[in-house]
């Protein structure tokens, strides 16, 4: 090869090594065999993080779909007695026994991923078994999201333990934990009240409550009522109260105890005032014997209510009271034997019935007798009730 030959062959040689090369002057891999260039390792770290960002966001949502499902069940009501602050696999436990959740795992990693239920109440809930599982938190919280109302018609006359199993056939609250909220000594000081319970002051009415609310704020609520019913009436008589027993002054507390009685007795609004007249008399007057005694049957009845097996006579009580019942020292509740008001309310007493103790009527009656209308009969004298109630029996 001449001179000429071998730079035409060197020149080529030069060309096909630069076009083997990367713009960064390394040979590029070619071929089967050819070993690939390897990726700085931030971009290998940061693809992977980049997926796995992906999946955990995918599986979130996954799992937040899988909370807004409806519960296992068809709307039953399911009593739990909810421990407090718990963890995740306690939590799910105690749901999955109640036949709430179907899956335990699912709702305990659900339940990290919402940061638990730190507002979730301790004590008893009524919950649906048709409940989401978010929904049961929010029921759990007791939070006004979520949980619909009902309306509760509370009639005039009904005593604390009827009120109580309303709630509970409602689903409103625990008729057990209303009625130990009722008698909570912190609550009745809170709400200045007198007595044992809040029996007298769980105003009759139609309440719009929530499904699983707090005892303490269905009691407070129907407490208010009574305290704003009562307001209303001494405005409308300011001066009433001051006047219903000289020489003893009253204030809400008896008010409140008489009127439940006449609430128990009356069957017609335009007979209230004068039975509660009657019983002022009893109270006051010489003329009648034992003195200061009310002898009202529906406080016999109340104390074999809520109080059965204190007294003997109330074995077997069945609403009617008897003669034993009325002899029976031992009854707290009974007027025929111990003077004066009965230690507290026996019903909780509707508005017509607490004004006509505040405004009683006018009268010297001292006996009174039902009819088989439900109207009653009025006399002056024991010889003249006598009658009445021959003339009642249809002797």
């Amino acid at each position: 090869m001449n001179a000429t030959g071998r730079k035409r062959a060197h020149r080529r040689k030069k060309r096909t090594q630069a076009a083997g090369r990367t713009a960064a002057g390394r040979p590029k891999k070619r071929g089967k065999g050819a070993k690939r260039a390897r990726r700085p390792i931030w971009q290998t770290a940061g693809t992977a993080l980049g997926v796995l960002a992906v999946l955990l966001v995918a599986a979130a949502g996954l799992l937040l779909g899988w909370a807004a499902l409806s519960g296992p069940g068809e709307g039953r009501t399911v009593v739990v007695k909810w421990p407090g602050r718990v963890g995740p696999v306690e939590a799910a436990a105690v749901l999955h026994q109640h036949g709430l959740i179907e899956s335990p795992r699912w709702f305990s990693t659900y339940f990290r991923l919402v940061g638990g239920c730190e507002a979730c109440e301790p004590g008893t809930h009524l919950l649906r078994d048709d409940l989401s599982p978010r929904a049961l938190l929010a029921w759990l919280s007791r939070g006004e999201t979520g949980r619909p109302k009902v309306k509760v018609p509370i009639p005039e006359g009904w005593n604390s333990l009827q009120v109580a199993q309303r709630l509970s056939q409602k689903s409103v609250c625990s008729g057990d934990d209303f009625l130990r909220i009722s008698r909570s000594r912190r609550l009745l000081d809170e709400f200045g009240i007198r007595g044992e319970s809040v029996e007298g002051y769980l105003f009759p009415a139609t309440y719009d409550l929530r499904l699983n609310s707090s005892p303490d704020e269905v009691v407070r609520r129907m407490v208010a009522e009574t305290r704003a019913r009562l307001r209303r009436l001494l405005q409308k008589h300011p001066d009433a109260l001051g006047k219903l027993m000289p020489g003893r002054p009253w204030a809400e507390r008896e008010l409140v105890i008489l009127a439940s009685i006449v609430e128990k007795e009356a069957r017609h609004d335009d007979e209230r005032a004068t039975i509660a007249s009657v019983y002022y008399n009893r109270l006051t007057s010489p003329e009648f014997a034992p003195a200061h005694r009310l002898q009202a049957d529906p406080t016999a009845a109340y104390g074999c209510t809520i109080e059965a097996k204190k007294a003997p006579s109330c074995g077997g009580f069945t609403g009617r009271v008897t003669p034993a019942m009325l002899r029976d020292d031992a009854n707290r509740y009974n007027t025929y034997r111990h003077g004066g008001l009965p230690p507290g309310p026996i019903c909780n007493p509707g508005e017509a019935s607490l004004e006509a103790v505040l405004v009683p009527a006018d009268t010297d009656y001292l006996y009174f007798v039902a009819r088989p209308d439900g109207r009653h009969t009025f006399s002056h004298t024991y010889e003249q009730h006598n009658r009445a109630i021959r003339k009642s029996d249809g002797r």
